[in-house]
């Protein structure tokens, strides 16, 4: 029996173990992301799909496959990068990097398989970047018309559905240690990201809202954070909607149209790149490196630590991937150990953990996708844990990919779109 099959020893349960309540305040007004309406809701148009929480409707997908077993198309994709593919009609887009980051570019394949033009961006220099980070990791987002992309210190661009630069911004020189990460998201008419980063005097760490149409900057609100690569949420939360960035030391909420900060909760580590996800009336931040998991209720005002935490973990979050939640639980991995955990969202009890394979340092970069009953983790070697939904821990089966695979996968029509180290999938 393969290790990945074995259930997680009880020396890594201590620190585990631990969550606990810090208030019995039930959540108030309905919680909810604010996710794309319309046709917008049949695609993958942003990070972690229609919801950005990695969650997947519909039937038809295939939960079995080894290469070259269930693959209907692959194809070369140029240059390197970790941006997940997304997803509009016949459209798929992502960004790669040539020459170490002296040259980056926006590439359009069809959804089967045929590369369809690719756009380099204006850029002078190279910013620094980790290794595994890379220069192309930022996920593009589209509303169907026009396709935005963040390229760091290279700025944020729009591009048209042929391949045409639409506007370009650039937002400073950016001085993050592992280089630039995060996602744009959409919101109204506009397009939201933050850069943490060590800054200087012109350009310091920033939330910022710019015009979808034109890129001029609808408001820029200067962050105390100094590294971060995570990508913002938008919520309802009762009658106001809240932007919410979870970076470094604290979770911060915005007036998401003013760029007004609205209120704040400390716990966080110094490394954070997980993106925050939305259930239960609460807010589920996981801080990196294996620090805490906090479970926030929205909708307060200033510093809220010791009001509006409902539950908290102290330790064995995610470094890199991005929580789950399904249904009345909270999933996620330990990419420093390997390990699956599962917690009654709500309550932050303890249902379950797991050992997912082998146990390499930072192994897993991909976030998991949830869907008909079960949950689908992905590690840095290509490999799919499919466990089960639910209260108890059991793994259904192990996919592989002939590829090393950090970027989270994009799921439309019953087809899976994997995007590893080389080459462009579709599974179905």
């Amino acid at each position: 029996m393969r290790k990945e099959l074995i259930f997680m020893a009880s020396f890594l349960t201590a620190g585990l173990t631990a969550a606990f309540q810090l208030t019995s305040e039930a959540p108030g007004d309905a919680v909810t992301i604010i996710a794309p309406t319309g046709r917008a809701k049949a695609f993958w148009a942003q990070w972690r799909g229609p919801s950005g929480q990695g969650l997947v409707e519909g039937t038809g997908y295939r939960d079995s496959w080894s290469d070259p077993e269930g693959i209907l198309w692959r194809v070369p994709v140029p240059g390197s990068g970790n941006s997940s593919p997304i997803v509009w009609e016949d459209h798929i887009f992502l960004t790669t990097s040539y020459d170490g980051g002296a040259r980056l570019s926006l590439l359009c394949f069809s959804t089967e398989g045929r590369k369809l033009w690719e756009t380099f961006v204006p850029q002078e220099g190279v910013e620094h970047a980790h290794a595994k980070n890379g220069h192309a990791s930022a996920t593009p987002v589209t509303d169907g018309q026009t396709v935005y992309a963040s390229f760091g210190t290279h700025g944020l661009v729009a591009f048209d559905f042929d391949g045409k630069i639409l506007w370009q911004r650039k937002l400073g020189a950016l001085d993050n240690y592992h280089g630039s990460a995060g996602s744009p998201v959409l919101y109204r008419d506009s397009v939201i990201l933050y850069q943490d980063h060590r800054g200087t005097a012109e350009t310091r760490s920033f939330v910022a809202a710019l015009d979808k149409q034109t890129g001029k900057t609808l408001w820029s609100t200067e962050r105390a954070a100094t590294t971060g690569w995570g990508t913002p949420i938008v919520i309802r939360a009762g009658a106001r909607d809240e932007l919410v960035v979870s970076s470094q030391h604290r979770v911060n909420a915005y007036d998401p149209a003013t760029g007004r900060e609205l209120w704040t909760v400390s716990g966080n580590l110094f490394e954070v790149i997980p993106t925050p996800v939305v259930a239960h009336g609460l807010v589920f931040c996981a801080s990196g490196r294996a620090g805490p998991t906090l479970a926030i209720r929205p909708g307060g005002t200033g510093d809220v630590t010791e009001t509006h935490v409902v539950w908290k973990n102290p330790k064995g979050s995610p470094f890199v991937p991005s929580p789950v939640v399904y249904g009345d639980h909270l999933y996620m991995v330990n990419d420093m150990q390997s390990v699956a955990t599962c917690f009654e969202a709500k309550t932050g009890k303890l249902m379950w953990q797991g050992r997912l394979g082998d146990a390499p340092r930072e192994g897993f970069s991909s976030s998991p996708i949830a869907m008909n009953g079960k949950v689908f983790i992905t590690n840095d070697l290509g490999e799919t844990f499919v466990v089960e939904a639910g209260a108890e821990f059991k793994i259904l089966r192990v996919n592989r990919l002939n590829g090393r695979t950090l970027a989270t996968p994009a799921l439309v029509g019953g087809r899976w779109y994997f995007r590893t180290d080389k080459e462009l999938l579709s599974i179905g």
